[in-house]
């Protein structure tokens, strides 16, 4: 027989075959699990061909798109059979695949479809029988082969062992694929329980807090790892433009390149941005497959593009969240996978389109407290007075209201200077955190203006008449208070004389730090028993010396007592050091603790 030379032929034109390419038959391949290793199954089979037919090279051989590879092999020369697989332009099986049927070649270098392969030169083959390998939907994976290095007629009984060997590989194939079916399957469920988990318990976690910075770092970590490798929940303004945008990656050393692509949706979003997209139309949108050109279509800034490159971006899932009862969108969450994760489908986004229903009536809800508490704090501060100015004194206050709580509270304070010069000053709590203390509250701060104003009567005559008026005008009142006057003395300085009424004691912070309880007889609530007569008590401040004035708020917590949150107090203002009485006022606002009450304060410095 005359050897024929592929150079004698001219180069063979590259094969179009369709079949290699085909996502369903590419799918089952990936469910064998197999890949350019050796597995013990397969390399028995190509054991058996090599003994059985009495050839040099058996392989199980199965075909992608741009290799085949060997989980099964006997007899390739170096370096193939380390590496285990060979691109196409060695191949002869990816011609069964084609054929889906066996090809059998006495000498390939005969047949113009091979006569040109390189595995003829670089890997010795010149005779080749090959069986298709199947799947159950009988979808060609590959080919059982036996191969000579050199011509061989192959025997009627040789070609039936070999096919009969590809029935039994063909069975372990299907094998794999069930079990990664299984397997596959399996997963689903568990993964179908934690996401059944996430919805049960997301109200819960959303709506645990009225904050929506909260709200939406809770969305955020609830659905990234389990949904996704990263997330963007997108919110808009007034215009229905991106507002502020809050992101997390499941790498946390992504951190900082997920918040600048985060920072970048706000100004680098084009109209036809998915984004943009849902929050205009109100409908999701799936891309199980992603590429980083969709980045590019939907962005101004090219930073965006690098930014999804570094953080993974192979399929994403757009869902609106919806205002509750109003039919507006009032921000978009989106979900994205990278390369190694398997891409989005129909049933996340049922389960994204629930979060995005869940989101919109936590945030619905977070809004509204929003727009409560600030109708709140204005009418608490509308209660509060404008401090006076005087020549003797400078005055300082505070009020803060519980950061989490709408309502608004019976915590006050006053000051005014009298006709004859002198200062009064005031400090009290009604009880109650609602608009019935708040009314309270202004009503008792009014009494004691207009019991005081233009009175020389001592402090503690003042607060009996307090008393008497609260019995007499029937006000539902019961409250703590703390009534002072401050007079000039002829010596210099300033004499203080007080009545407390049920109210935390004044501190006195000398012009040295040395900090001293204003004790005395700690008398009854005002309305809370019948009237009495009051008692006063009396100090003087020398220049530099401060008189605090401040409402349990600032001591009192659920774990310690009253007297130990005093002392704490005395604590921080003796490590304080000398401080100008505004940032004496906020150091003693600005503690760590989670505050249970409103905070009134009052300082005053003698001058």
């Amino acid at each position: 027989m005359t050897e024929r030379s592929p150079h004698r032929r001219g180069p063979q034109p590259a094969v179009d075959i369709a079949a290699l390419t085909d996502p369903a038959r590419l799918r089952a391949l990936a469910e064998t699990g197999l890949d350019a290793e050796p597995d013990e199954a397969f390399d028995r089979f190509a054991r058996l061909v090599s003994d059985l037919l009495e050839v040099p090279v058996a392989l199980v051989s199965l075909v992608t798109g741009e290799r085949q590879f060997f989980p099964g092999a006997v007899g390739l020369p170096e370096p193939w059979t380390a590496r285990r697989q060979t691109p196409l332009s060695h191949s002869f099986c990816q011609h069964v695949v084609d054929i889906e049927i066996p090809m059998v070649l006495p000498d390939a270098r005969l047949y113009p479809r091979v006569w040109n392969n390189l595995a003829i030169a670089e890997l010795g083959v010149v005779a080749y029988a090959g069986m298709p390998l199947t799947d159950l939907d009988g979808r060609v994976l590959g080919s059982l082969c036996a191969i000579d290095s050199k011509p061989r007629a192959w025997t009627a009984d040789q070609l039936r062992t070999l096919a009969d060997l590809a029935a039994a590989c063909s069975s372990e194939l299907r094998l794999r694929i069930a079990l990664d079916g299984a397997e596959e399957a399996r997963r689903r469920v568990e993964e179908a329980h934690e996401r059944l988990k996430l919805l049960s318990a997301l109200s819960e976690t959303l709506t645990g807090t009225l904050d929506v910075a909260t709200a939406v770092d809770r969305l955020t970590a609830a659905v990234v790892p389990l949904l996704a490798d990263w997330a963007l929940v997108t919110l808009v303004d007034r215009a229905g433009a991106p507002r502020r945008v809050t992101a997390l990656h499941r790498d946390p050393g992504q951190a900082a390149q997920v918040d600048r692509f985060a920072e970048l949706m706000t100004t680098g979003l084009g109209a036809e941005s998915i984004t943009r997209t849902v929050l205009r139309t109100g409908q999701p949108v799936l891309g199980s497959a992603a590429t980083l050109d969709d980045v590019r279509r939907a962005t101004t800034d090219p930073e965006m593009v690098s930014l999804a490159d570094r953080l993974g971006f192979a399929s994403h899932l757009s869902v609106p969240v919806p205002a509750p009862g109003r039919g507006a969108v009032v921000g978009c969450v989106t979900l994205i996978n990278g390369p190694g994760r398997r891409p989005f489908d129909d049933s996340d986004l049922h389960i994204a389109l629930e979060i995005g229903r869940r989101a919109g009536q936590a945030l619905g809800n977070s809004w509204m407290y929003d727009e409560q508490r600030h109708v709140a704090e204005v009418l608490q501060h509308s209660m509060l007075p404008v401090l006076p100015e005087s020549p003797r004194v400078q005055l300082a206050a505070r009020y803060q209201p519980v950061a989490d709580r709408v309502e608004v509270g019976g915590d006050w304070y006053d000051a005014f200077v009298q006709p004859d010069g002198d200062l009064v000053v005031a400090i009290g709590d009604v009880a109650g955190h609602d608009i019935e203390a708040a009314a309270t509250m202004g009503q008792l701060r009014n009494l004691v203006r207009g019991n005081a104003f233009g009175r020389t009567d001592p402090v503690d005559e003042l607060m009996t008449r307090l008393d008497r008026a609260i019995s007499g005008l029937r006000i539902p009142a019961a409250a703590t208070a703390t009534l002072a006057r401050l007079r000039p003395r002829a010596a210099g300085g300033l004499t203080v004389s007080w009545c407390n009424a049920g109210h935390p004691p004044p501190l006195l912070v000398d012009a040295g730090g040395v900090v001293r309880v204003l004790g005395g007889r700690r008398e009854p609530l005002l309305g809370f028993a019948r009237p009495i007569l009051r008692s006063s008590q009396e100090t003087t401040l020398a220049a530099g010396d401060t008189l605090l004035l401040y409402t349990d708020g600032l001591i009192e917590r659920r774990d310690r007592s009253i007297d130990e949150g005093l002392a704490e107090l005395l604590s921080r203002l003796s490590d304080s050091g000398p401080l100008p009485l505004a940032e004496l006022c906020d150091l003693l606002l600005a503690s760590g603790d989670r505050r249970e009450d409103d905070v009134a304060l009052l300082a005053v410095r003698a001058r």
